[in-house]
């Protein structure tokens, strides 16, 4: 009897174990969710900032060529800020094994 006791305890942890791994799963996936929406709000505040420093103070003409220009740089900035964090993070997570 204590043996079915005792096997009826590792089928409950079995259980416990692949709810955890299903909950590692979700996790996982909310994370990238979340790095995606980081992403997608940096490159919009990228915008927002270098059109107000180009609008502020401006005459009614705008040199659209030039908001572009400036832009894609402070974007790709921020994608080098991005791999910078990605690659410290990365090396953090190596370092804690």
């Amino acid at each position: 009897q204590s043996e079915k006791m005792l096997q009826g305890v590792v089928k409950q942890q079995e259980e416990k174990i692949f709810q955890l791994i299903d909950r590692i799963g979700e996790v996982s996936i909310l994370k990238n969710e979340i790095s995606q929406l980081k992403r997608s709000l940096q490159h919009a505040e990228t915008e927002a900032k270098v059109l107000w420093e180009e609008l502020h103070g401006k005459e009614p003409k705008v040199d659209t060529t030039r908001v572009q220009e400036r832009l894609l740089q402070q974007q790709e900035v921020d994608k080098l800020r991005l791999m910078l964090l990605q690659k410290e993070n990365e090396k953090q997570r190596l370092s804690d094994k």
